[in-house]
């Protein structure tokens, strides 16, 4: 089962929630790309359309950041 960190429906952590649950790994590993505020702009706009052909600005963007990142290794 996934953790409630990926749900579209939940919005994202604060801080002092984040200490209490911990962190979700796969938060921690998209941080460490540096692409983390690409990555949290398109999960918000999949959870204000529910759709991913409107998110595809987004989804560009966190593509882009992800093959950067790529590059650089």
């Amino acid at each position: 089962m996934a953790k409630p960190g990926h749900s579209w429906s939940r919005a994202p952590a604060g801080k002092e929630e984040e200490e209490e649950e911990g962190e979700d790994p796969l938060d921690a590993r998209i941080a460490r790309t540096g692409c983390l505020e690409q990555h949290r702009e398109l999960q918000e706009c999949m959870e204000q359309h529910r759709d991913w052909r409107h998110c595809q600005t987004e989804l560009r963007a966190f593509g882009a950041c992800m093959a950067r990142r790529e590059q650089r290794e």
